[in-house]
């Protein structure tokens, strides 16, 4: 094997990134080296390359970033047992402290001291990712790869949907990008009805129902929110889910939510913002929950479960499929808009398989979460 491989790095404190030979990492105790088969490109992603104010006070170039893959465990070290060479494997890019209140209370996914692989430390745009032993997540058999290289944000909207129950009930999606047109899938097939989109781009709109929207709302369209109300009948959604961080967008949430309903907030504001607690949320009986990242690890045994039962589909998120030489070109795709969830191949053989697909409908920028 070669003592070198191609990664993707943000080798200095500026814009942009670049494909390099690296030494290739070796696998601690505790730890295993998986060969990476598929890579997928985040919003975080977008960040770091574009080198904007959050990048500027969290990465320490040089990083080969990239957070979202799966892969083929290639060496195992000391000490590790459960895990053979050879398993296909995705993981917790998420490494808790341990020793905190949270990590010792069930809580490590809300640890204030975590370290994210492809942020803090080394990631997976590249041929080989070192990973703990504890994050590695075996991948069953039936989950495409494709599926299995988007378990971490995809985790984020099944955490944010099974937050409560929404089996027989109204919901209300506010925010389309790869997340929230996640959750708008995983709602689906978890039997809620009816469930309505609200996103101002007319592609994304498309994509909801494509994934099982029963409507999409512009969220610009004032008559949105009365059509809305008129289909609940007058009383609004019973579970409102927030993805766009969009100060708009939330109130408009808690508008739509009936009294005594619930609302689960995961999109990241930009700034502080201004509600109307009284009116929209005390009076209302309203229940607020922030939704962060994924809970390690219950939220991978449901992703699992809602994988093989073959009712939740997820296909038209996949618009493109790239060796990861042309990581530039996956990146301005999802900066132009054209682009919904890019995925990455380290071998170029591996992208030939499953082209790209230039040709599909634009999807509108995503809106950046953190990891």
């Amino acid at each position: 094997m070669s003592k070198t491989m191609r990664a993707v790095v943000k080798p200095a404190s500026a814009p942009g990134a670049e494909l390099r030979e690296v030494p290739r990492p070796e696998p601690g105790p505790g730890e295993v080296l998986v060969r990476v088969e598929t890579a997928s490109i985040c919003g975080t992603d977008l960040h770091i390359f574009g080198w904007d104010r959050w990048a500027q006070s969290r990465i320490r170039p040089p990083l080969v970033f990239g957070h979202e893959f799966c892969g083929r465990i290639e060496r195992l070290g000391a000490g590790v047992t459960g895990l053979n060479e050879g398993d296909f494997v995705s993981a917790e890019m998420h490494i808790p402290c341990g020793r905190c209140f949270q990590c010792r209370t069930g809580e490590a996914h809300i640890c204030p001291d975590v370290r994210i692989l492809g942020v803090d430390g080394p990631g997976c745009f590249a041929e080989y990712v070192v990973i703990p032993a504890a994050n590695i997540w075996q991948i069953a058999d039936g989950i495409a790869p494709e599926c299995a290289a988007i378990l971490d944000p995809l985790g984020n909207a099944v955490h944010t949907v099974m937050a409560g129950a929404v089996s027989g009930r109204s919901v209300a999606i506010v925010g389309c990008g790869p997340i929230g047109l996640m959750a708008v899938a995983i709602c689906r097939a978890s039997g809620a009805s009816p469930i309505f989109a609200i996103e101002p781009h007319p592609e994304r709109r498309r994509l909801a129902q494509a994934l099982g929207a029963d409507a999409g709302f512009d969220a610009g369209q004032e008559a949105a929110e009365a059509e809305i109300l008129a289909r609940t009948p007058g009383r609004g959604v019973d579970v409102g889910l927030e993805f766009s961080g969009n100060p708009d967008g939330i109130r408009s949430l808690l508008r739509l939510t009936r009294r005594g309903g619930r609302v689960r907030l995961l999109g990241i504001p930009g700034r502080p913002l201004e509600l109307d607690l009284a009116r929209d949320v005390i009076f209302k009986g309203l229940t607020l929950q922030g939704i962060n990242g994924r809970r390690m690890f219950e939220t991978w045994y449901e992703m699992e479960l809602l994988l093989l039962s073959g009712r939740l589909h997820l296909e038209p998120l996949f618009t493109d499929r790239l060796p990861m030489e042309q990581f530039e070109l996956g990146l301005e795709r999802l900066r132009q808009g054209v682009a919904a969830k890019v995925l990455l191949y380290p071998n170029a053989a591996a992208a030939a398989v499953a082209p790209s697909r230039p040709g599909a409908a634009a999807q509108p920028a995503i809106h950046s979460r953190r990891p």
